[in-house]
């Protein structure tokens, strides 16, 4: 048996613990989540929370999902992608691009009315309210965002209630989100507030009631009015890890739909997923 000074077989333990710590600090300790611009709050406050627990930091970027989806179509490549429907994480699963989708939480919508107006306006008389040619209907943009969308159906739902009410309220709505050739919100401010109340460019909005809540604590002149039950429409939100994401992406997505995750999600308003992850990693926690 050869005899090794003890140097030597510490400069050896050194060197080999040195060959296993590279791919440990190579590792990236970090997500870059991309995801609609209503969860900007709430995901935020999940990456806090999560940032807290393991240590990794949460890149975040927030803009419509149907713009997301056509840049991660264009060669984005974030970990996590969070959008206000499932068709797109789903449409970049069919390509290729991203795994299974997971429904992690649902949402309704509302309408929102500026101060000194709609203040008698209850779910049933809404729809004539929004039909009246003195009110201005502000909304998102199809396809840009999920949210015209969902809107688009409410409209198509009301055709069943009042025949022609569809292409009235088409003609009539102001595109001002979502939309390029809107006018800009400043830096900072709240788009609901800004054009509900702010500058009275509508006299309200088809809304996220997350959205509505989170505008109102901020402007509580705004009133919140729930859609009729003939008038509405389901807003799953689905979540994808793309391919080749880190397992700290992986992480986060579990995360936002575990316990704790769903929990903050529901703090901000939205109704549980109430769903089991992929492969069973999570027990249903309704």
């Amino acid at each position: 048996m050869s005899f090794q000074h003890p140097r030597t077989t510490l400069a050896r333990l050194a060197l080999s613990l040195a060959t296993f710590a590279v791919p440990i600090a190579a590792r990236a300790q970090s997500v870059d989540l991309v995801a609609a611009g209503s969860l900007n709050l709430p995901l935020s406050a999940v990456a806090d929370a999560f940032t807290a627990k393991t240590g990794i930091k949460v890149t975040q970027t927030y803009s419509p999902s149907g713009t997301l989806r056509q840049e991660i179509e264009g060669g984005l490549r974030p970990d996590v992608f969070a959008s206000a429907d499932t068709a797109g994480p789903r449409a970049l699963e069919q390509e290729g691009l991203a795994g299974p989708v997971q429904t992690f939480a649902n949402n309704q919508i509302v309408a929102v009315f500026r101060s000194g107006f709609g203040q008698t306006v209850n779910p049933s008389s809404l729809l004539g309210v929004l039909l009246d040619a003195s009110t201005r209907v502000g909304t998102s943009t199809p396809v840009a965002d999920p949210l015209g969308d969902y809107t688009q159906l409410i409209f198509q739902k009301a055709d069943a209630v009042v025949p022609g009410a569809a292409a009235t309220l088409d003609a009539k709505r102001d595109e001002l989100v979502a939309n390029p050739s809107a006018p800009p919100v400043p830096a900072g401010a709240n788009s609901l507030v800004y054009f509900v109340d702010t500058t009275k460019t509508v006299d309200a909005f088809i809304s996220y009631v997350t959205s509505a809540v989170q505008a109102r604590a901020l402007d509580p002149t705004l009133r919140i009015v729930y859609l009729p039950r003939e008038l509405t429409v389901q807003a799953p939100f689905g979540l994808t890890v793309l391919n080749g994401a880190s397992p700290d992406g992986q992480q986060f997505a579990q995360y936002i739909l575990s316990p704790r995750g769903q929990q903050i999600l529901a703090s901000y308003g939205f109704i549980p997923a109430c769903r089991l992850w992929d492969r069973n990693l999570f027990r249903n926690f309704c």
